[in-house]
């Protein structure tokens, strides 16, 4: 939980100091999560980090059935959902400037946090999806979310991505399996994360090593 909680509270706070200097123009750029603009893509990462308080305040189902890399499976990105998911960023859409954005987002992740740690260790939360799972697993996917869309507001600023070694790490793990990556490919687990989740594409040479070394990944989508 410790690693866990770390990497969550280190990605929050990163993307926090970039929200705080962002201008309404930035806010307003396209995403590569259409149809998000930058500020609606926010609110689908606030929502999603303040998740937790509704959950945890919600009686505790028996016993985990899923974990992180079953959250993210095919029932999460079907037709229905995707619909739900973006009506959601959008009506949740914040109309203020970088500076509130990033006032809400820090109440949203440090009231995550209080919740957690007052929670016992072996907590199991029902996701909005009916998922059953682990506190340490669920907070898991918290950090997937927020690290893997942190690249896609950075893309759409035009910046380099600021992903943190904390995130880094627990995001590879998680979509790898922790299995090791060929090391043909000479991949650092930014290029990892971004070749796995689809935020950059796979050359031939980069796909044919990963199919002669028969490497699997957890597949993931926007």
């Amino acid at each position: 939980m410790q690693a866990i909680r770390a990497a969550f509270r280190d990605e929050c706070a990163r993307l926090g100091e970039v929200l705080a200097g962002l201008d309404t123009a930035d806010l307003d750029r396209p995403t590569g999560c259409p149809p998000w603009t930058v500020r609606e893509l926010l609110a689908h990462v606030r929502t999603g980090a303040g998740r937790l308080v509704d959950m945890l305040a919600a009686p505790a189902p028996p016993r985990a059935e899923v974990d992180a890399a079953g959250y993210f499976g095919a029932a999460k990105f079907s037709p229905a959902v995707d619909v739900d998911r973006i009506d959601g960023g959008r009506r949740a859409a914040h109309s203020g400037d970088g500076a509130a954005l990033a006032a809400d987002f820090d109440r949203a992740w440090r009231a995550t946090l209080d919740v957690v740690d007052r929670a016992p260790a072996d907590r199991v939360v029902r996701t909005r999806h009916g998922d059953a799972m682990a506190l340490t697993e669920f907070l898991r996917t918290r950090v997937v979310e927020v690290g893997v869309h942190g690249l896609d507001v950075a893309a759409a600023l035009d910046r380099d991505p600021w992903l943190t070694p904390t995130a880094a790490a627990l995001i590879a793990d998680l979509l790898t399996g922790g299995r090791a990556v060929p090391p043909e490919l000479g991949w650092d687990r930014l290029t990892l994360i971004r070749k796995t989740t689809g935020r950059a594409p796979l050359t031939a040479h980069e796909r044919a090593a990963v199919d002669a070394a028969r490497f699997g990944w957890l597949r993931f989508a926007a």
